[in-house]
């Protein structure tokens, strides 16, 4: 049994913005939800010790967390992909999760950007955290028109991630399993996912 908040999928298509950039997720006032994807030895330290360590997990390797959890179905193929086969939700506090997005550097250059190319990329080199919106997927993981955000950590701040802004860490792979066995069997108006709404903090994300 989760502990999350979930809803049909259907019904929460209804409320949720169908184009633009927007940072979805679960969050009550003091902390947000976000979805990561490992292999089990990484996966079980986490939930034994409600962070991140152990022999095959890498501090200086970039590390993708995702609030939106349609967006983690489809980069992990629903836990079907290599060294992805299970799925964590971790709350985080909200301080936290807004400090890392203060931090971040999109991975791409944006000619409207107020800075030149030469002075991102020396921010882009010098940052511990990246930012990344692609486009977000329905449940058949088809491409729809709201942009769906990623932040990428390393170094000290993902040390500072585990450490001091992790609350707790569960794993719903059961629960992923669960839906995606619906979804194969068509019976996407019976599938269930976390209850999402817009994070208001658009305007914080550096470009």
């Amino acid at each position: 049994m989760i502990t999350l908040e979930t809803e049909l999928y259907i019904s929460q298509l209804q409320r949720w913005p169908k184009e633009g950039r927007h940072i979805m997720g679960q969050f009550d006032d003091n902390s947000i939800i976000v979805y990561q994807a490992y292999n089990p030895s990484i996966a079980n330290y986490a939930v034994k010790h409600q962070k991140f360590g152990g022999q095959d997990f890498s501090w200086t390797r970039m590390s993708w967390i995702k609030p939106n959890f349609t967006w983690m179905m489809y980069r992990s193929g629903w836990a079907t992909k290599n060294n992805q086969e299970r799925i964590l939700a971790i709350k985080l506090s909200r301080q936290g999760f807004e400090e890392i997005i203060s931090k971040a550097v999109p991975t791409n250059f944006n000619s409207f950007s107020p800075i030149s190319r030469e002075e991102w990329q020396e921010k882009l080199k010098s940052s511990e955290v990246r930012v990344q919106w692609d486009p977000d997927h329905n449940l058949l993981g088809e491409k729809i028109q709201r942009r769906a955000i990623q932040l990428g950590m390393k170094g000290d701040i993902l040390k500072k991630y585990s450490d001091e802004y992790i609350i707790s860490i569960e794993d719903i792979t059961e629960f992923v399993n669960e839906q995606y066995e619906l979804i194969k069997m068509n019976k996407l108006d019976q599938v269930m996912t976390p209850v999402e709404q817009i994070y208001d903090l658009v305007d914080k994300v550096y470009e």
